[in-house]
């Protein structure tokens, strides 16, 4: 084998640091993205059908994001690269999501939360539920809110267990793909 065949295979195996840095890129500007419509939309001006609607739709957004997640994974070239990508964009729309029900349900009822939610407030609150850290500084008062949050506490396993499962299961089919004679490969990463 000679030097340009060998760093060819190494090319292949690695991403080049252009690559994770462009991959960087995307994954901060997309949570800076979400971040940024997170603060800026009028949750409090939401009524408990548009909030339920809203999380619902979201979800249901999410499902799809990772879907599509996992069906980028397994046709590039550098699926691990891909899949780290995909949980450091997912689990912030998961986040961002609930924390935007609990800051229009605050609103809609100040008595939901044991205290007046800001936009910090309901990122703060959701990812102490998330984290299972639960402070209890701020806690669910109301059987709407005490719903949602219920609702989130079972979500949760599926984005620590489930979600990492497929991506991972996602990285091994790639893989395989690319070791099968012909494997496919995409560029549009």
């Amino acid at each position: 084998m000679n030097a340009r065949t060998s760093t060819a295979t190494q090319d292949d195996a690695w991403p080049s640091n252009r690559r994770v840095a462009w991959t960087f890129l995307r994954v901060v500007g997309s949570v800076i993205l979400l971040v940024t419509l997170y603060y800026v939309l009028p949750l409090d001006r939401s009524s408990t059908t548009l909030t339920v609607t809203m999380l619902v739709i979201g979800l249901a957004g999410f499902v799809a994001l990772v879907a599509f997640q996992v069906r980028t994974i397994v046709t590039s070239p550098y699926p691990a690269l891909r899949a780290v990508e995909g949980l450091a964009t997912s689990v912030p729309f998961f986040l961002l999501l609930f924390a935007a029900a609990y800051v229009a349900l605050a609103d809609l009822s100040p008595t939901s939360f044991g205290e007046h939610l800001t936009h910090s407030d309901g990122l703060y609150f959701t990812v102490t539920v998330f984290s299972t850290v639960g402070f209890g500084d701020i806690t669910a008062k109301t059987e709407m809110a005490r719903l949602v949050v219920t609702g989130q506490m079972i979500t949760n396993p599926i984005i620590y267990g489930v979600a990492i499962k497929v991506f991972v299961r996602a990285v091994r089919r790639a893989q395989r793909r690319k070791a099968e004679p012909g494997g496919l490969r995409s560029e549009r990463d």
